[in-house]
């Protein structure tokens, strides 16, 4: 049969993902991807440490960064991520100015990561005041929120669930119920935090149950990698991605707490 036809396929534009060892959400990254867009994943070197932030500072070394972004220079990614929001947070900004620095020059191509993408995103959709939810530790969430806070941004509300290990198999469910305890006060934004913690299909109905943006780790570092291309993420509608869901009224005081036997709650900041 000819198939001369179809033609060839269509060209691709890359975008490069550097993902710690155990990164377990592909598939949700890609979602945000619109057709004309590859994304070629690597992960960094397999460490016997649990989630913690002795880990994010391991996985986030130049040393590592470097050799992941060396490993995709051979398919030409346009832009580079760093998928991992610890990792990019726990050296404060200048931190993760340097890691960007670090990773432009291995790969000579503009390079973002999950924390830089979450303050460029506050700063687009106008957020002075951000409520919480991660997976992590006491340690590493409140080093979460010092990061937040160097930005100048206030956190307004926390909640944890003191995980190290297995996160992306938390339902979203959890997830819900965590954002809910987080921005029970006023708050013009709910940030989600990991990675590894599955987002992708709560954003939409907590932004219409909520009624402010909802941001989520891969959502943000996606969103700002394609910014770098010139395109748009795509996706059920949601605040970051399509100014039409932006504007909505913060939360009421007063929404009831959802209790939990493995999550931990922490007040305002």
């Amino acid at each position: 049969m000819d198939i001369s036809f179809l033609g060839g396929p269509r060209p691709q534009r890359g975008v490069g993902v550097v993902a710690p060892f155990d990164f377990a959400l592909d598939r949700e990254l890609w979602r945000w991807v619109p057709d004309e867009v590859s994304l070629h994943l690597t992960r960094t070197p397999f460490v016997p440490v649990e989630v913690s932030l002795d880990l994010a500072r391991l996985v986030s070394e130049h040393e590592t960064l470097g050799d992941g972004v060396r490993t995709l220079t051979a398919i030409s990614p346009e832009v580079v991520a760093y998928a991992c929001t610890s990792g990019s947070f726990v050296g404060g900004i200048a931190g993760e100015r340097a890691m960007c620095e670090a990773m432009t020059r291995e790969g000579a191509v503009p390079a973002v990561t999950t924390s830089g993408a979450l303050l460029e995103a506050l700063t687009e959709l106008g957020v002075r005041r951000v409520a919480l939810v991660t997976p992590y530790t006491v340690s590493v969430t409140r080093a979460l929120e010092e990061y937040v806070a160097e930005a100048g941004v206030a956190v307004t509300g926390c909640a944890f669930m003191g995980l190290t290990r297995h996160i992306w198999k938390v339902p979203y469910r959890d997830v819900a119920d965590m954002a809910r305890t987080a921005a029970r006060g006023a708050t013009d934004a709910l940030f989600i935090s990991c990675t590894n913690l599955p987002t992708y299909d709560v954003i939409p109905q907590l932004e219409a149950e909520l009624r402010i943006p909802v941001l989520s780790a891969n959502q943000v570092t996606m969103w700002a990698a394609l910014r770098r291309l010139g395109t748009r993420a795509v996706g059920a509608y949601q605040a970051l991605i399509d100014p039409a869901a932006r504007g909505g009224p913060v939360l009421p005081e007063g929404l009831p707490n959802v209790p939990g036997e493995e999550q931990q709650q922490e007040g305002p900041t």
